[in-house]
């Protein structure tokens, strides 16, 4: 009896190592069609030296109630008129919001959907006391070993310039697309895009203008900043997580700190954060999430490949070990970050009520209002409170099989070679918030190649892009507006 046991249980293992294996040997990367790498002749220094120019203009998006000097946007603008004629005389122009500038190019085809390709250039603040760290002064747009230098370069006046470079290059070759373009540079996406982006979508919408699809900011193409993985990868974001603020209020006893009680209002606050961070909101590798992950997994170790291939048996192991590191576990899951506390008046006062803000990105299964309710649920308190104070839910998830997917996914394999080209989510809030309300499909994407040395610059210190990042750049942008996907 107990030999035929084991011999079964032998058979079981052998057929479930069996199933595995065989599971692992088909999860490999799909075949990919050849494609002939552009090479269109950019002039890199005159590009360079265009990106030098906009970062001398100190577009600086102040975080209200703190005024912003618009001077330097007026320049800006005026700027753009004057190094690029081409685009100035050949294509029409509004100015929304304030100083979103907002180009249409007419296409041959009045009946085909627009398309959009979308761009900010007002950074944000240098970190007082950093000035001195800067390699290159911060506005001085210093062109060296390679690179040109200051705020902006990376985000995102370098989609500004290379996109214009584009349309430029394309203008002087007589060059018309079938479909119509529209151009839509935001002056304050880094406080929300309440004024520039949000009057673009309201004027589209006025307008019963409905876009095919449109490209915004997002990812990059990232060199050696995913592990395991010996290509870089370009993430094509089609979607974007959401935002929620809320307020966390303990209520306890006043008083004079001599005679406190027991639990105070800030010993209530504390328990309930720590709970919080102690109960994240559940994650997973279902819908897009999953499909990001399997993407990238299908070019990794065989080790890895067999975890993946057979998420059924290893599903939680694998959502265990991505969440341990802070940037997979933002892909995984809404992330709750405690960011601001309040308290009493006086060192010797108690507080009547303690306040904790917490900022959450909500994954696109999580609404605003399910996150509040698990809030409530996990904090189980009544003494504590939650008030939002801002909330707006995760981005719709774009088509990956659309003409415009299809045709970005082929134009960074033309201009950057054998790269994994996967779809991911925005963790970050770009413009695309507003215009996806007037667009079938919002993706987001920098067709630029970074590598974990330049990460330090987003909304940092020592912010740069390589020359070789602008020309590349550009002939994405001209491939893509050449593909004509409707």
């Amino acid at each position: 009896m107990l030999k035929k046991l084991l011999l079964s249980l032998g058979a079981g293992v052998f057929v479930l190592v069996g199933i595995i294996l065989y599971r692992t040997a088909i999860f490999v990367p799909p075949e990919e069609t050849k494609v002939e790498p552009v090479s269109q002749v950019i002039d890199a220094q005159l590009v360079a030296a265009h990106l030098s120019q906009a970062v001398r203009f100190a577009t600086v998006s102040q975080q209200p109630p703190i005024p912003t000097d618009m001077a330097p946007f007026d320049g800006f603008i005026a700027w753009l008129s004057a190094t690029y004629p081409e685009i100035h005389h050949g294509l029409s122009r509004e100015i929304l919001g304030g100083h979103t500038v907002l180009y249409k190019w007419a296409g041959k085809d009045a009946a085909a959907k627009p398309a959009m390709l979308t761009a900010h250039y007002d950074v944000v603040p240098v970190i007082p006391g950093t000035e001195q760290a800067w390699k290159h002064p911060p506005f001085a747009g210093d062109i060296a070993d390679g690179y040109v230098w200051g705020r902006g370069t990376l985000d995102d006046k370098s989609a500004v310039v290379t996109i214009l470079e584009a349309v430029t290059y394309l203008l002087k070759q007589g060059y018309t697309p079938q479909q119509t373009i529209y151009l839509s540079f935001g002056h304050d996406e880094e406080i929300g895009g309440l004024a520039g982006a949000a009057a673009v979508a309201d004027h589209l919408k006025a307008q019963k203008v409905r876009l095919a699809w449109s490209l915004d900011e997002g990812s990059f193409v990232l060199d050696g900043i995913v592990p395991g993985l010996p290509r870089p990868v370009a993430s094509i974001n089609v979607s974007e997580k959401g935002y929620l603020t809320l307020n966390i209020t303990a209520h306890g006893a006043g008083g004079h700190s001599s005679m406190p009680p027991r639990e105070t209002a800030v010993g209530i606050l504390a328990q309930a954060i720590v709970a919080l961070e102690k109960a994240p909101l559940p994650g997973g590798l279902d819908g897009l999430t999953g499909e990001a992950f399997t993407a990238l997994a299908r070019y990794m170790s065989f080790g890895k490949r067999v975890l993946f291939a057979n998420q059924w048996l290893f599903g939680a192991l694998i959502g265990r070990e991505l969440a341990k590191s802070p940037s997979t576990n933002a892909m995984l899951r809404t992330t709750t970050a405690p960011t601001m506390l309040s308290g009493s008046i006086k060192e010797n006062v108690l507080p009547i009520e303690a306040t904790a803000t917490v900022n959450f990105r909500l994954h696109p299964r999580d609404t605003p209002e399910q996150v509040i309710e698990y809030v409530k649920k996990v904090i189980a308190d009544d003494r504590v409170s939650v008030t939002m104070l801002s909330g707006v839910g995760a981005s719709r998830v774009a088509a990956l099989d659309s003409p415009a997917y299809l045709a970005m996914a082929k134009a960074v394999r033309q201009v950057f070679g054998d790269v994994v080209v996967m779809p991911g989510i925005t963790i970050a809030a770009t413009d695309s918030k507003h215009y996806e309300a007037v667009s079938d499909n919002a993706y987001r994407f920098n067709p630029m190649m970074i590598t974990s040395q330049d990460l330090t610059g987003f909304h940092g210190t020592n912010e740069r892009l390589s020359i070789e990042n602008l020309v590349r750049a550009t002939r994405f942008y001209i491939d893509l507006i050449k593909s004509d996907a409707h």
